[in-house]
């Protein structure tokens, strides 16, 4: 049985590929870490409480789990938004609504009062940042009705320096503790994270990606341009609202827990499109799979390739993104020549 050119075979086969992939990276990057552990030991139920345990399920099976949903998270949003915007270069964090996220939940942790819980303030602020960016992002990008892409992204970038210069500033201003706690955003991390608030995460996540999922039809036709998306059926404002709301979910969800992690939605996105094509029917999914090894990867390498010494997340996955960036601006700019 087919789902028009996609068939149910290829999209479980393709699917079912990268769930053994992920499993298998899941378990390779526990059982790495700066700190050498007996595997054996630690899963030996008859040794109870060992240093062998306690560093595999308290530290870094967590790590591991979180790394996977904050990155299916940032590919998915990713994914929804290159597609919105009819923009490779779209991106949670260059677009800025991660840092409207960030900034948001930091003045949440500071300066809320202590009676809200920061399990609760502190998503809910994140949301509505990322919300509220991404609104502000898209209304000044727009030129004559449309949305310019090279206009998204100058305005994506000043809009992360403005907000960056705002979280600076906070910083200045609170105590060392709170500091602290801001330069965790500013970096981000996947680190010190318990069970519940992943499970919590996960399926918090997943439901993203299946309000996605049932706009992914919509997604393909936006993809083609608002007039195009109109003439085959879609309420183009009705579903781009839908679609924006679904995105700052996902970002504000995983900002609130794991502070500003770049590149992820730039850089899955666009390998899985080119590996599986533009049906986000197929893509949303995979890209979600493929964002969660990803991060998981490098966490890992942030993790293992200094020993004892620990690289923030944020820093590989931009080593990783960055050129990747570029390469896609240029190309970018290759194909707007030759028009």
């Amino acid at each position: 049985m087919a789902v028009g050119y996609l068939t149910w075979r290829r999209l479980f086969g393709v699917i079912g590929a990268l769930l053994v992939i992920l499993l298998i990276t899941l378990v390779a990057a526990a059982a790495v870490g700066p700190v050498r552990i007996d595997l054996w030991r630690a899963l030996d139920p008859t040794v109870g409480g060992s240093p062998d345990a306690l560093i595999l399920f308290r530290a870094r099976i967590p790590r591991v789990l979180l790394a996977a949903v904050v990155g299916g998270a940032l590919a998915t949003a990713g994914t929804a938004l290159q597609a919105l915007l009819r923009n490779p270069l779209a991106d949670p964090h260059l677009v800025g609504i991660s840092g409207g996220a960030a900034l948001a939940g930091v003045c949440a942790l500071a300066f809320a009062p202590p009676v809200f819980g920061r399990s609760i303030i502190v998503p809910a602020a994140a949301f509505l940042g990322a919300l509220v960016s991404i609104w502000l992002v898209v209304r000044l990008a727009l030129v004559g009705g449309r949305i310019e892409s090279y206009a998204l992204l100058l305005i994506g970038v000043i809009y992360n320096a403005f907000t960056g210069a705002l979280l600076m500033f906070i910083n200045t201003i609170v105590d060392f503790f709170q500091a602290h706690g801001i330069l965790f955003w500013l970096m981000g991390s996947v680190a010190n994270q318990d069970y519940d608030l992943i499970a919590a995460l996960a399926i918090y996540t997943l439901a993203g990606l299946g309000l996605l999922l049932l706009r992914a039809r919509d997604l393909d036709c936006l993809s083609l341009g608002d007039a195009r998306a109109a003439e085959l059926g879609v309420a183009v404002e009705r579903a781009r609202w839908q679609i924006f709301l679904a995105a700052a979910l996902l970002v504000g969800a995983v900002v609130s827990v794991s502070g500003m992690i770049g590149f992820v939605g730039l850089v899955v996105p666009h390998v899985m499109r080119l590996l599986v094509g533009a049906d986000h029917r197929l893509l949303l999914p995979v890209s979600y799979l493929a964002g969660a090894i990803f991060l998981v990867c490098a966490d890992t390498a942030a993790r293992t390739v200094l020993g004892a010494t620990e690289i923030p997340v944020g820093v590989v996955t931009a080593l990783a993104g960055a050129p990747v960036f570029a390469y896609l601006l240029r190309r970018d700019r290759r194909s707007l020549g030759t028009q």
